[in-house]
């Protein structure tokens, strides 16, 4: 294979609290470089711009928070909010996702009379453009898409988003060709179970906590884990209606198997043992709505999850969680491999050494093309590296220098749409 074939380009945001760095590292075929792109200060407040994504030509996309113009820059501006990013599967439309405010989960400063936004962004193969900022409810949003597959093509094109701290699902329009709904609220799904609050009535601010989403082509229906209920709720798409409830103890996310029969669930217990953390990963079969297989996972917090590109494989980092002596029990510096050739069955298959990750979040990423080999990337934000891996035989390539280490979280950015990953 030629070395043409074997170069790539990744980028990262490093937050290191109130600040934060934007690197980008390029490896030709032959050599590896790492770009740190030059730091500006902000004239005004932490969120006067947001981070959007990095072009090809290696220039930051920035938002201005009051005027909504998005810009090329040369240089970064350290106190950006950096929202998460969800890329919509036609490949140009991203969805970032505000938090809002630590207590009250608001962005007042974007949505004046409460709750915090969706930001909807185009890429439209010469810049970015904003489509829309939609204000929905409070805390961190997750976000799925209905379409049409091809044993069904009834189902409506919509977004589905939860609201973490208000307990409930806003569904949106998502076909651009019917202008009149097109990123229009449709309706909010309350997510509440009366049996499952404390005061044992309905609230429409409720501790159903929704944290995880997926679009299942195989069934047609939306499945949201309320992580508040230790449940999961399917919806259907046509009728948004929630039409069935399953369970899924000790789980704190959701990801979808390639076939779209199994949800893989992740969580971890800092309970049970004041001494050691144990997490789970968790394989829910969605045609029985059985929860077929269990993993614990002795002294290892699993942090993110995906598959890779045929779904024969499931990656997870690993992270921190916990305090005192759990903490320091902790495995902070491994991926885990598994095989999911066979789900339900999953099987450790490997753990590999990578860097540490002494905080609550390590993302991965990865590049999968038909003519070039794939590659995994695994940030280590404690030691301020990055795992480069192998995709086929998950062996570590490199690891390379991109910053002075003790990073609060690195975070990825997927805005050309070469790179995927959470």
């Amino acid at each position: 294979m030629s070395n043409a074939s074997q170069a790539w380009n990744i980028a990262m945001h490093i937050n290191k609290g109130s600040a934060g760095a934007l690197v980008s590292v390029n490896h030709d075929g032959e050599k590896t470089t790492v770009n740190k792109i030059p730091l500006v200060n902000a004239a005004g407040s932490e969120r006067e711009q947001v981070f959007i994504g990095v072009a090809a030509d290696g220039a930051a996309i920035q938002m201005d928070a009051n005027s909504q113009a998005i810009k090329h820059h040369d240089t970064f501006v350290a106190e950006s909010y950096v929202p998460y990013a969800y890329p919509h599967f036609d490949g140009d439309t991203h969805w970032y996702s505000y938090d809002g405010d630590k207590e009250t989960g608001e962005d007042r400063q974007a949505c004046p009379t409460g709750g915090a936004p969706m930001l909807v962004v185009r890429n439209n193969g010469e810049g970015a453009e904003i489509v829309k900022m939609i204000c929905l409810g409070r805390g961190h949003h997750v976000v799925a898409f209905s379409a049409p597959t091809k044993t069904d093509a009834s189902i409506p094109k919509l977004a589905f988003v939860s609201n973490l701290l208000d307990g409930n699902i806003v569904v949106l329009g998502n076909d651009p060709t019917d202008a009149e709904h097109y990123l229009q609220v449709i309706k909010t799904i309350d997510l509440c179970e009366i049996d499952k609050e404390k005061s044992g009535e309905h609230s429409t601010s409720n501790n159903a906590f929704p944290h995880g989403m997926a679009f299942s082509p195989l069934t047609g229906k939306v499945y949201s884990l309320n992580n508040g209920y230790a449940s999961i709720v399917a919806i259907d798409p046509a009728s948004l209606e929630i039409d069935a409830r399953l369970q899924m103890k000790k789980s704190s996310n959701l990801l979808l198997s390639a076939d779209g029969r199994y949800l893989i669930g992740k969580g971890a217990d800092r309970k049970r043992d004041p001494e050691h953390v144990t997490g789970y990963i968790s394989v829910v079969d969605v045609m029985s709505g059985n929860t077929e297989v269990t993993l614990e996972l002795p002294d290892i917090y699993p942090s993110t999850y995906r598959f890779n590109r045929d779904g024969s494989k499931l990656y997870v980092t690993t992270a921190a969680t916990g305090k005192g002596t759990q903490r320091d029990n902790l495995k902070m510096d491994l991926l885990q491999v598994y095989d999911t050739s066979a789900l339900p069955a999953i099987k450790l298959i490997k753990e590999v050494k990578v860097g540490v990750a002494d905080c609550g979040r390590r993302p991965l990423a990865y590049i999968a093309s038909n003519d070039r080999p794939d590659r995994l990337f695994i940030p280590n934000p404690t030691d301020g590296t990055l795992t480069v891996l192998d995709g086929a035989t998950d062996e570590v390539l490199e690891t390379i220098d991109i910053d002075e280490g003790n990073a609060n979280e690195i975070t990825f950015s997927f805005w050309d749409g070469e790179v995927f990953g959470s």
